[in-house]
Protein backbone atom coordinates (compact mmCIF):
# COMPACT_ATOMS: atom_id res chain seq x y z
CA UNK A 1 0.00 0.00 0.00
CA UNK A 2 1.02 3.39 -0.95
CA UNK A 3 0.52 5.19 2.37
CA UNK A 4 2.12 8.50 1.60
CA UNK A 5 -0.93 8.69 -1.00
CA UNK A 6 -3.07 7.57 1.22
CA UNK A 7 -2.40 10.32 4.08
CA UNK A 8 -3.34 12.83 1.49
CA UNK A 9 -7.14 11.78 2.28
CA UNK A 10 -6.78 14.65 4.41
CA UNK A 11 -5.71 18.12 3.12
CA UNK A 12 -3.05 20.15 3.85
CA UNK A 13 -6.10 22.82 5.01
CA UNK A 14 -7.03 20.61 7.40
CA UNK A 15 -3.61 19.64 8.97
CA UNK A 16 -2.93 23.59 9.42
CA UNK A 17 -6.58 23.71 11.31
CA UNK A 18 -4.87 21.53 14.19
CA UNK A 19 -1.58 23.42 14.11
CA UNK A 20 -3.33 26.96 14.67
CA UNK A 21 -3.28 28.72 18.23
CA UNK A 22 -5.56 26.49 21.06
CA UNK A 23 -8.36 29.28 20.92
CA UNK A 24 -8.68 28.99 16.74
CA UNK A 25 -7.39 25.42 16.20
CA UNK A 26 -9.75 22.29 15.53
CA UNK A 27 -8.88 18.33 16.29
CA UNK A 28 -7.43 15.60 14.07
CA UNK A 29 -9.92 15.03 11.07
CA UNK A 30 -12.20 12.25 11.54
CA UNK A 31 -10.31 9.92 9.47
CA UNK A 32 -7.31 9.91 11.49
CA UNK A 33 -9.33 7.89 13.63
CA UNK A 34 -11.14 5.36 11.31
CA UNK A 35 -8.77 4.94 7.90
CA UNK A 36 -7.20 1.81 7.99
CA UNK A 37 -4.93 3.32 5.23
CA UNK A 38 -3.90 5.72 8.23
CA UNK A 39 -3.61 3.43 10.62
CA UNK A 40 -0.63 2.09 8.49
CA UNK A 41 0.54 5.34 7.34
CA UNK A 42 1.21 6.19 11.06
CA UNK A 43 2.90 2.96 11.76
CA UNK A 44 5.47 3.89 8.66
CA UNK A 45 5.76 7.39 9.64
CA UNK A 46 4.13 9.13 12.86
CA UNK A 47 5.25 5.96 14.83
CA UNK A 48 8.71 5.03 12.84
CA UNK A 49 10.84 8.14 13.26
CA UNK A 50 10.23 8.61 16.67
CA UNK A 51 10.61 5.94 19.89
CA UNK A 52 8.13 3.51 20.74
CA UNK A 53 6.96 1.30 23.03
CA UNK A 54 6.69 -2.10 22.38
CA UNK A 55 7.06 -4.31 25.40
CA UNK A 56 8.40 -4.57 28.85
CA UNK A 57 11.12 -6.03 30.46
CA UNK A 58 8.94 -8.26 32.13
CA UNK A 59 7.06 -10.00 29.49
CA UNK A 60 11.40 -11.66 29.23
CA UNK A 61 11.21 -13.15 32.81
CA UNK A 62 14.96 -15.11 32.03
CA UNK A 63 18.09 -14.70 30.23
CA UNK A 64 17.82 -16.41 26.35
CA UNK A 65 13.95 -15.99 26.04
CA UNK A 66 11.90 -14.28 23.28
CA UNK A 67 8.39 -12.64 22.67
CA UNK A 68 6.80 -11.72 19.18
CA UNK A 69 5.19 -8.23 19.17
CA UNK A 70 2.53 -7.67 16.39
CA UNK A 71 3.38 -4.00 16.02
CA UNK A 72 0.55 -2.29 14.04
CA UNK A 73 1.22 -5.38 11.69
CA UNK A 74 4.68 -5.17 11.40
CA UNK A 75 6.07 -8.44 12.79
CA UNK A 76 8.94 -7.86 15.19
CA UNK A 77 10.90 -10.23 17.79
CA UNK A 78 12.22 -8.76 21.66
CA UNK A 79 15.34 -11.40 22.27
CA UNK A 80 16.89 -11.21 25.37
CA UNK A 81 20.05 -12.95 24.99
CA UNK A 82 22.33 -14.96 27.20
CA UNK A 83 23.91 -12.37 28.57
CA UNK A 84 20.84 -10.18 29.33
CA UNK A 85 21.02 -8.07 26.69
CA UNK A 86 17.92 -6.90 24.34
CA UNK A 87 17.60 -6.84 20.80
CA UNK A 88 14.50 -6.20 18.49
CA UNK A 89 14.45 -7.98 15.15
CA UNK A 90 12.36 -8.21 12.03
CA UNK A 91 10.14 -11.44 12.67
CA UNK A 92 10.94 -13.24 9.92
CA UNK A 93 13.52 -15.64 8.27
CA UNK A 94 16.16 -14.30 5.88
CA UNK A 95 15.76 -17.26 3.73
CA UNK A 96 11.75 -17.49 2.57
CA UNK A 97 10.27 -15.08 5.34
CA UNK A 98 8.89 -17.28 7.69
CA UNK A 99 7.57 -15.96 10.94
CA UNK A 100 10.39 -17.07 13.88
CA UNK A 101 8.95 -16.07 16.76
CA UNK A 102 5.66 -17.64 17.53
CA UNK A 103 5.20 -17.39 21.05
CA UNK A 104 7.19 -16.39 24.70
CA UNK A 105 9.55 -18.78 25.31
CA UNK A 106 12.74 -19.37 26.74
CA UNK A 107 15.31 -19.93 23.64
CA UNK A 108 16.84 -23.86 23.92
CA UNK A 109 20.00 -23.54 21.74
CA UNK A 110 18.81 -21.11 18.73
CA UNK A 111 16.18 -19.70 17.21
CA UNK A 112 14.92 -21.74 14.38
CA UNK A 113 12.47 -21.51 11.78
CA UNK A 114 10.14 -24.23 11.44
CA UNK A 115 10.34 -24.21 7.57
CA UNK A 116 14.03 -24.99 6.77
CA UNK A 117 15.15 -24.95 10.05
CA UNK A 118 17.62 -22.34 9.21
CA UNK A 119 19.08 -20.63 12.98
CA UNK A 120 20.10 -17.92 14.27
CA UNK A 121 21.68 -17.34 17.44
CA UNK A 122 20.23 -14.67 20.19
CA UNK A 123 22.25 -12.10 18.44
CA UNK A 124 20.68 -12.71 15.66
CA UNK A 125 23.39 -14.16 13.59
CA UNK A 126 22.73 -16.61 10.66
CA UNK A 127 24.41 -19.86 12.01
CA UNK A 128 23.10 -22.79 10.39
CA UNK A 129 21.60 -23.28 6.92
CA UNK A 130 20.94 -27.38 6.59
CA UNK A 131 21.14 -29.09 3.28
CA UNK A 132 21.57 -25.34 1.23
CA UNK A 133 23.98 -26.84 -1.26
CA UNK A 134 22.26 -30.24 -1.37
CA UNK A 135 21.64 -33.08 0.67
CA UNK A 136 24.04 -33.32 3.38
CA UNK A 137 25.80 -29.90 2.07
CA UNK A 138 25.29 -27.12 5.01
CA UNK A 139 27.29 -24.54 3.19
CA UNK A 140 27.85 -23.28 0.04
CA UNK A 141 30.59 -21.20 -2.00
CA UNK A 142 29.21 -17.91 -2.40
CA UNK A 143 27.03 -17.77 0.03
CA UNK A 144 27.76 -15.36 3.05
CA UNK A 145 25.78 -16.13 6.49
CA UNK A 146 26.92 -12.72 7.83
CA UNK A 147 25.18 -11.02 4.58
CA UNK A 148 21.56 -12.74 5.88
CA UNK A 149 21.60 -12.30 9.76
CA UNK A 150 18.50 -11.31 11.15
CA UNK A 151 17.23 -7.31 10.66
CA UNK A 152 18.04 -5.61 14.16
CA UNK A 153 15.80 -2.35 14.33
CA UNK A 154 17.31 0.08 16.51
CA UNK A 155 16.28 -0.05 20.05
CA UNK A 156 16.54 1.24 24.27
CA UNK A 157 15.24 0.04 27.09
CA UNK A 158 14.13 2.71 29.58
CA UNK A 159 11.99 2.32 32.90
CA UNK A 160 11.80 -1.83 32.16
CA UNK A 161 10.35 -0.35 28.60
CA UNK A 162 11.82 -1.62 25.10
CA UNK A 163 11.54 1.02 22.89
CA UNK A 164 12.33 1.15 19.16
CA UNK A 165 13.16 3.37 16.35
CA UNK A 166 12.12 1.85 13.02
CA UNK A 167 13.17 4.31 10.53
CA UNK A 168 16.83 4.71 12.92
CA UNK A 169 16.64 8.39 12.39
CA UNK A 170 15.43 9.44 15.51
CA UNK A 171 17.84 11.35 18.02
CA UNK A 172 19.16 9.28 20.60
CA UNK A 173 17.12 7.96 22.99
CA UNK A 174 18.66 9.73 25.67
CA UNK A 175 18.52 13.28 24.56
CA UNK A 176 14.56 11.82 23.55
CA UNK A 177 14.07 11.33 27.32
CA UNK A 178 16.20 14.14 28.79
CA UNK A 179 13.15 16.95 29.53
CA UNK A 180 11.32 13.93 31.85
CA UNK A 181 14.24 12.68 33.28
CA UNK A 182 15.13 16.41 34.12
CA UNK A 183 11.74 17.35 35.62
CA UNK A 184 11.31 14.02 37.72
CA UNK A 185 14.57 14.44 39.36
CA UNK A 186 13.16 17.35 41.19
CA UNK A 187 10.78 14.66 42.42
CA UNK A 188 12.88 11.73 43.10
CA UNK A 189 16.63 13.00 43.67
CA UNK A 190 19.88 11.81 42.23
CA UNK A 191 19.16 8.25 42.12
CA UNK A 192 16.63 8.97 40.19
CA UNK A 193 13.71 6.67 38.61
CA UNK A 194 16.64 3.46 39.25
CA UNK A 195 14.98 3.20 42.46
CA UNK A 196 11.38 1.60 41.25
CA UNK A 197 11.20 -2.16 41.47
CA UNK A 198 8.57 -3.89 39.52
CA UNK A 199 6.96 -6.47 42.31
CA UNK A 200 6.24 -10.40 41.47
CA UNK A 201 2.36 -9.48 42.44
CA UNK A 202 -0.06 -6.44 42.06
CA UNK A 203 1.81 -5.03 39.39
CA UNK A 204 0.72 -5.47 35.96
CA UNK A 205 -2.55 -5.09 34.40
CA UNK A 206 -4.38 -4.77 30.51
CA UNK A 207 -7.11 -3.46 29.07
CA UNK A 208 -8.53 -3.48 25.48
CA UNK A 209 -10.04 -0.88 24.37
CA UNK A 210 -12.34 -0.03 21.12
CA UNK A 211 -11.12 3.07 20.41
CA UNK A 212 -7.64 4.36 18.20
CA UNK A 213 -4.61 4.95 20.51
CA UNK A 214 -4.73 8.83 19.93
CA UNK A 215 -7.79 9.49 22.01
CA UNK A 216 -6.54 7.44 24.73
CA UNK A 217 -3.63 10.17 25.02
CA UNK A 218 -6.05 12.16 24.93
CA UNK A 219 -7.53 11.89 27.44
CA UNK A 220 -4.79 11.05 29.46
CA UNK A 221 -3.34 14.64 28.86
CA UNK A 222 -6.23 16.42 30.54
CA UNK A 223 -7.70 16.45 33.76
CA UNK A 224 -10.83 18.28 32.54
CA UNK A 225 -12.80 15.21 32.74
CA UNK A 226 -12.16 14.41 36.09
CA UNK A 227 -15.29 15.34 37.92
CA UNK A 228 -17.55 13.61 35.17
CA UNK A 229 -15.92 10.36 34.78
CA UNK A 230 -13.60 9.92 38.18
CA UNK A 231 -15.88 10.89 40.91
CA UNK A 232 -13.84 9.11 43.47
CA UNK A 233 -10.43 10.33 41.85
CA UNK A 234 -12.07 13.54 41.86
CA UNK A 235 -12.75 13.50 45.79
CA UNK A 236 -9.07 13.13 46.86
CA UNK A 237 -7.41 14.79 43.43
CA UNK A 238 -9.44 17.20 42.45
CA UNK A 239 -9.74 19.35 39.27
CA UNK A 240 -9.20 22.78 40.63
CA UNK A 241 -6.05 21.06 42.33
CA UNK A 242 -4.73 20.65 38.54
CA UNK A 243 -2.08 21.99 36.49
CA UNK A 244 -1.06 21.66 32.74
CA UNK A 245 2.26 20.62 31.75
CA UNK A 246 4.08 20.93 28.29
CA UNK A 247 7.20 19.78 28.52
CA UNK A 248 9.03 19.22 25.10
CA UNK A 249 7.43 18.57 21.37
CA UNK A 250 6.98 15.33 22.35
CA UNK A 251 5.52 15.37 26.03
CA UNK A 252 2.09 16.63 27.80
CA UNK A 253 0.14 15.92 30.28
CA UNK A 254 -1.51 17.26 33.84
CA UNK A 255 -0.52 17.31 37.44
CA UNK A 256 -2.10 17.48 41.20
CA UNK A 257 -1.19 19.43 43.79
CA UNK A 258 -3.36 17.12 46.08
CA UNK A 259 -2.40 13.30 45.71
CA UNK A 260 -3.47 11.45 48.20
CA UNK A 261 -3.98 7.76 47.79
CA UNK A 262 -2.53 6.66 50.57
CA UNK A 263 -4.54 8.05 53.06
CA UNK A 264 -7.98 6.90 50.92
CA UNK A 265 -6.74 3.48 49.94
CA UNK A 266 -4.98 3.20 53.36
CA UNK A 267 -1.83 2.26 51.99
CA UNK A 268 2.27 2.74 53.35
CA UNK A 269 4.41 1.72 51.00
CA UNK A 270 7.69 3.55 50.85
CA UNK A 271 8.58 6.27 49.31
CA UNK A 272 11.25 8.30 47.56
CA UNK A 273 13.92 9.44 50.11
CA UNK A 274 14.36 12.28 48.15
CA UNK A 275 10.74 13.75 47.51
CA UNK A 276 10.55 17.23 48.81
CA UNK A 277 8.31 17.46 52.07
CA UNK A 278 6.58 20.28 50.13
CA UNK A 279 5.46 18.30 47.49
CA UNK A 280 4.49 15.28 48.78
CA UNK A 281 1.21 15.23 47.58
CA UNK A 282 2.18 16.24 44.32
CA UNK A 283 1.76 13.81 41.30
CA UNK A 284 2.03 13.91 37.64
CA UNK A 285 1.01 12.22 34.47
CA UNK A 286 2.85 12.93 31.56
CA UNK A 287 1.86 11.47 27.52
CA UNK A 288 4.83 10.70 26.47
CA UNK A 289 4.15 10.79 22.24
CA UNK A 290 3.77 8.36 20.34
CA UNK A 291 2.28 5.65 22.94
CA UNK A 292 3.39 5.30 26.31
CA UNK A 293 1.04 7.15 29.40
CA UNK A 294 3.37 7.61 32.83
CA UNK A 295 2.74 8.67 36.22
CA UNK A 296 4.48 9.09 39.40
CA UNK A 297 3.76 9.93 42.78
CA UNK A 298 5.71 10.00 46.04
CA UNK A 299 5.13 6.02 47.12
CA UNK A 300 5.09 4.33 43.47
CA UNK A 301 4.91 5.52 39.12
CA UNK A 302 3.52 3.19 36.56
CA UNK A 303 3.96 3.29 33.03
CA UNK A 304 1.29 2.28 30.48
CA UNK A 305 2.43 1.44 26.69
CA UNK A 306 -0.55 1.65 24.10
CA UNK A 307 -0.34 -1.38 21.64
CA UNK A 308 -2.21 0.16 18.40
CA UNK A 309 -3.98 -3.39 17.58
CA UNK A 310 -6.18 -1.90 14.03
CA UNK A 311 -7.78 1.50 14.02
CA UNK A 312 -10.46 1.68 16.31
CA UNK A 313 -8.35 -1.02 19.22
CA UNK A 314 -5.57 -0.42 21.34
CA UNK A 315 -4.22 -2.72 24.18
CA UNK A 316 -3.43 -0.65 27.30
CA UNK A 317 -0.42 -2.57 29.22
CA UNK A 318 0.02 -1.36 32.66
CA UNK A 319 3.03 -1.81 35.37
CA UNK A 320 3.98 -0.35 38.77
CA UNK A 321 6.83 0.76 40.55
CA UNK A 322 7.09 0.66 43.87
CA UNK A 323 10.10 2.54 45.59
CA UNK A 324 12.95 -0.36 46.16
CA UNK A 325 13.61 -4.37 46.65
CA UNK A 326 11.27 -3.88 50.05
CA UNK A 327 8.28 -2.47 48.63
CA UNK A 328 8.15 -5.83 46.48
CA UNK A 329 7.75 -8.17 49.80
CA UNK A 330 4.81 -9.83 51.46
CA UNK A 331 4.39 -7.13 53.77
CA UNK A 332 3.25 -4.83 51.81
CA UNK A 333 1.27 -7.35 49.10
CA UNK A 334 -2.09 -5.29 51.15
CA UNK A 335 -1.01 -2.08 49.96
CA UNK A 336 0.37 -2.87 46.29
CA UNK A 337 -3.12 -4.30 45.67
CA UNK A 338 -5.07 -1.22 46.32
CA UNK A 339 -2.84 0.85 44.68
CA UNK A 340 -3.02 -1.24 41.47
CA UNK A 341 -7.14 -1.57 42.31
CA UNK A 342 -7.31 2.15 42.45
CA UNK A 343 -6.02 2.33 38.86
CA UNK A 344 -7.99 -0.24 37.75
CA UNK A 345 -11.36 1.60 38.66
CA UNK A 346 -9.71 5.08 37.01
CA UNK A 347 -8.88 3.40 33.65
CA UNK A 348 -11.72 1.34 33.38
CA UNK A 349 -13.85 4.73 34.26
CA UNK A 350 -11.99 6.29 31.11
CA UNK A 351 -13.55 3.16 28.76
CA UNK A 352 -16.78 4.50 28.14
CA UNK A 353 -15.42 8.15 27.16
CA UNK A 354 -12.63 6.93 24.74
CA UNK A 355 -14.92 4.44 23.23
CA UNK A 356 -17.50 7.01 22.90
CA UNK A 357 -15.61 9.62 21.08
CA UNK A 358 -14.53 6.74 19.06
CA UNK A 359 -17.91 6.26 17.90
CA UNK A 360 -18.40 10.27 17.48
CA UNK A 361 -15.55 9.60 14.51
CA UNK A 362 -17.86 8.14 12.62
CA UNK A 363 -20.45 11.37 12.14
CA UNK A 364 -19.55 13.36 9.69
CA UNK A 365 -21.48 15.62 11.90
CA UNK A 366 -17.83 16.30 13.81
CA UNK A 367 -15.40 17.89 11.88
CA UNK A 368 -12.40 17.94 14.47
CA UNK A 369 -13.91 19.40 18.04
CA UNK A 370 -12.01 22.43 19.70
CA UNK A 371 -10.38 22.66 22.99
CA UNK A 372 -10.86 24.40 26.12
CA UNK A 373 -8.55 27.28 25.89
CA UNK A 374 -7.68 26.77 29.48
CA UNK A 375 -8.16 22.76 30.42
CA UNK A 376 -7.14 21.78 26.83
CA UNK A 377 -3.51 22.56 26.63
CA UNK A 378 -1.95 19.26 26.56
CA UNK A 379 -4.35 17.53 24.54
CA UNK A 380 -3.90 20.43 21.68
CA UNK A 381 -0.49 19.93 21.98
CA UNK A 382 -0.40 16.21 20.78
CA UNK A 383 -2.80 17.17 18.00
CA UNK A 384 -0.47 19.77 17.12
CA UNK A 385 2.32 17.03 17.03
CA UNK A 386 0.01 14.34 15.25
CA UNK A 387 -0.61 16.61 12.67
CA UNK A 388 2.74 17.97 11.78
CA UNK A 389 3.70 14.53 11.06
CA UNK A 390 1.44 13.74 8.89
CA UNK A 391 2.53 17.08 7.35
CA UNK A 392 6.00 15.87 7.29
CA UNK A 393 5.58 12.49 6.08
CA UNK A 394 2.70 13.09 3.56
CA UNK A 395 5.00 15.49 1.46
CA UNK A 396 2.08 18.17 1.99
CA UNK A 397 3.17 22.12 2.53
Amino acid sequence: MNTQRSAQCIPVTELDAVIQPISQAVGMPNAAYTDPALFEFERDHVMANTWAAIAFTSELPLDSFAIPVDFMGLPLAVVRNRQGEYHVFHNVCSHRGMPLVKEAAKIEGSIRCRYHSWTYDLNGRLKGTPHIGGIGVHKVEGFNCAQHNLREVRSAVWLNMVFVNLSGNAEEFEQFIAPLVERWSGYVGDAGLAQLQLAETDSSMELEIEANWKLAVENYCEAYHLPWVHPALNSYSPLDQHFNIVLSEQMSGQGTYNYSLSEVAGTSLPQFTQWPADKARQGEYISLYPNVLLGVQVDHAFAIILQPLAENRTLEKLELYYVGEEAGSREYSACRWAVLESWRVVFSEDVFAVEGMQAGRESPGFTGGVFSPVLDGPTHHFHSWVAQQYKTHSGAK
